[in-house]
């Protein structure tokens, strides 16, 4: 299994996340996730993992609020997510150590085989130090 990334292209941690990872010397699975949309049983198996359905729901410029999703059961935000993949948060990495929501895009460096080999600079001028 290889690093996968469910990314947007559009969000700077998604951004950072892709180019911490390709930082390590690994090359991801790119999956844009909102024209790629995951499949029911993936998403609920990632959310599962990330601390259930409502962990995985992205609020800001989505329709979660019109759509009454604050407080739903996890069956009823992963239906919704399934039809507007934008309610899905982002970025998710996928490696053989594990799956993360990586907000803030440091997590991703729990389950990934490989640490920065230089400090790395985000795009808003954050530095992350090399472990």
């Amino acid at each position: 299994m290889s690093v996968i990334i469910w990314h947007n292209p559009k969000c700077g941690t998604s951004r950072n996340t892709l180019a911490m990872i390709r930082a390590t010397g690994v090359e991801p699975v790119i999956v844009e996730y909102l024209q790629t949309p995951p499949d029911a049983a993936t998403l609920s198996r990632v959310a599962a993992v990330v601390g259930g359905a409502a962990a995985l729901l992205r609020t800001k410029g989505t329709p979660a609020e019109e759509l009454g999703l604050a407080g739903a059961d996890d069956a009823t935000i992963l239906a919704a997510m399934a039809v507007h993949p934008i309610l899905i948060n982002r970025p998710v990495v996928i490696t053989p150590k594990g799956t993360v929501l990586a907000r803030p895009s440091e997590k991703v460096f729990a389950i990934l085989d490989a640490a920065l080999p230089a400090d790395f600079t985000k795009e808003d001028g954050e530095v992350v130090h090399r472990a």
